[in-house]
């Protein structure tokens, strides 16, 4: 049988403004874009990878 993808609960918690361009382009890029706005997203390299981007404006919860 195939294994479960494991999921991402991504809460967006501090805003984007005064930061540089690109990391309003990875939070839009996400699916956020408001503070509290949360988004679920498949566990993989390209998400980790967004989210290390923006580690300090969002909250992460691996279900």
């Amino acid at each position: 049988m195939a294994e479960a993808q494991k999921t991402l609960h991504i809460t967006q918690t501090r805003s984007a403004i005064g930061r540089k361009a690109d990391q309003g382009k990875t939070l839009k890029a996400l699916g956020l874009g408001k503070i509290g706005r949360t988004v679920d997203h498949v566990d993989c390299p390209t998400i980790r990878g967004m989210i290390f981007k923006v580690k300090h404006l969002v909250e992460v919860v691996e279900d």
